[in-house]
């Protein structure tokens, strides 16, 4: 699959449309609970499951929650938006319409931007507006069952330009855009549980035509991975189709992980189709210059400003600030350790190596870790004091690891600190020359690397706790002859 967005003559024009769930107490119309863990259609009530004569009140929560994410997507915030009634008909969705906002968005005219291989890329936002969540089928043999519990949950929808050309850019948007909103704290981004879902319009077109080809929407894609690679089916799919002489249609299709394919759900419906207009009972949403600034002070560092803060004030590589900061945690996490360490690269290097390996395969988040940040910056700092070596520095990490306990405790306890006097490590190396004088000729006769098993010998003797500099340096004047 291209890299470049020529796929065998055609180019691929992407678009997504992000649907996040606020990470409200209550739904978007209604106080209904929002818990993932709840029973079948425990969360529901007349409002949420669509009782004639019920009415909607909107969620303040919600509306603020959406004015931070749009102001994060760099979108102008319209000081009047409407509700609308989109109109379609399913079992899951009990009003037989939904709630949404359609001429007059909350949120416009936004863009993102973010690294991808090299280079910066920006995406720009058409729009982001509030709506309800419908319901979910569960479908069992002949019989569909209904869980309402997702009815009415708040989502904020966010809509893409058709600026992307490859599966990849497509991918690393939606991780940015889940970034974003992870930072505010709005959304928590769980695509498993469907807190985050993706629509990918795709179509292409001869590389050399201006004119957009027919666009595919594939629903629901619940992962980043699956977003490139039903993308990349889709091209595929198409650029088939329009070499076999067919027309490609205008329709929603599913993505299939198993048999790693789309396939057509239904026809795609057009604006008209949803018969659209202002919602009756719910009035204009009124935002005044005062929230918006209000909102915007609220705002925390977003991810691609604070890795080229990292970049410039720590001096890290561009790669390693990039990973600190794809989860706020962990970027808090690097910014209190390396105040303890006073060394902000080897901070990075221990965090990224060592403590991101171990909770990774123990299945935790940073916040799980029984490393805290202080006292991993407190161990990275008596290593640059040499008060013990990087490689006695792995053994205290793991004992803080199973034990929780402070590295100046473990290193106490097990007597690890670091030998740096050169009278011990002399008559150590004494030793080990005495021991190996067939070895100690060899290197004098030109075999220099000896000089390692010289090394590892002494390091063997002082049971791995000998200054390492300072072991190399005498062994050099010693073996000199």
């Amino acid at each position: 699959m291209s890299s470049t967005g020529n796929f065998r003559g055609y180019v691929a024009v992407i678009g997504l449309e992000i649907h996040a769930q606020l990470k409200t107490a209550s739904k978007m119309f209604c106080r209904d609970s929002t818990e993932f863990e709840a029973g079948d259609n425990e969360n529901t009530s007349p409002v949420s499951v669509g009782m004639p004569g019920t009415l909607p009140v909107v969620n303040a929560k919600a509306i603020e929650y959406s004015v931070k994410a749009g102001l994060a997507l760099g979108c102008e915030i319209r000081k009047k938006s409407v509700f609308s009634r989109k109109n379609y008909f399913y079992p899951d969705l009990p009003k037989g319409y939904q709630i949404s906002q359609y001429d007059e968005p909350l949120c416009e005219h936004g863009k993102v931007t973010f690294h991808l291989d090299g280079q910066n890329h920006s995406i720009s936002i058409t729009r982001a507006h509030m709506e309800e969540d419908a319901g979910k089928s569960i479908h069992h043999g002949e019989y569909t069952l209904i869980n309402y519990n997702r009815s009415g949950m708040p989502l904020l929808e966010i809509v893409s330009g058709p600026d992307m050309r490859t599966p990849a850019e497509a991918a690393e948007y939606a991780r940015t855009v889940r970034k974003i909103l992870r930072y505010l704290d709005v959304c928590d981004g769980n695509l498993e549980e469907g807190s985050l879902r993706c629509d990918c319009n795709v179509s292409v077109r001869k590389s050399e035509q201006d004119e957009f080809g027919t666009k595919v929407e594939i629903k629901n894609v619940n992962s980043f991975r699956f977003v490139e690679k039903a993308i990349e089916f889709e091209i595929d799919r198409q650029i088939d189709a329009i070499e076999r002489g067919e027309k490609i249609l205008q329709e929603t299709r599913l993505w299939d992980p198993d048999k790693n394919r789309t396939f057509a759900m239904r026809t795609k419906e057009n604006a008209q189709d949803y018969r659209y207009f202002p919602e009756p009972d719910l009035l204009p949403v009124i935002i005044t210059p005062e929230m918006i600034e209000k909102f915007r002070k609220d705002l925390p560092e977003l991810p691609l400003d604070r890795a080229q803060r990292f970049m410039a004030e720590n001096g890290l590589p561009e790669y390693d600030a990039l990973v600190l900061t794809a989860e706020k945690e962990v970027a808090d996490y690097f910014e209190a350790t390396a105040k303890v360490a006073g060394n902000a690269k080897a901070a990075s290097n221990w965090i990224m190596t060592e403590l991101l390996r171990e909770l990774n395969q123990a299945e935790k988040s940073i916040a799980q870790s029984p490393i805290k940040p202080q006292q991993l910056g407190q161990m990275v700092a008596l290593i640059e004091k040499g008060t013990i070596s990087g490689k006695i520095g792995k053994q205290v990490f793991q004992e803080m690891w199973q034990s929780g306990k402070n590295p100046e405790d473990i290193i106490k306890e097990k007597n690890l600190v670091q030998i740096s006097d050169s009278s011990a490590i002399e008559k150590m190396i004494d030793e080990v020359l005495a021991a190996n004088t067939q070895q100690v000729a060899d290197y004098r006769g030109g075999r220099t690397k000896l000089f390692g098993f010289f090394v590892g010998a002494v390091m063997k003797a002082s049971k791995g706790q000998a200054n390492p500099d300072m072991v190399n340096k005498v062994l050099l004047e010693k073996l000199k002859g």
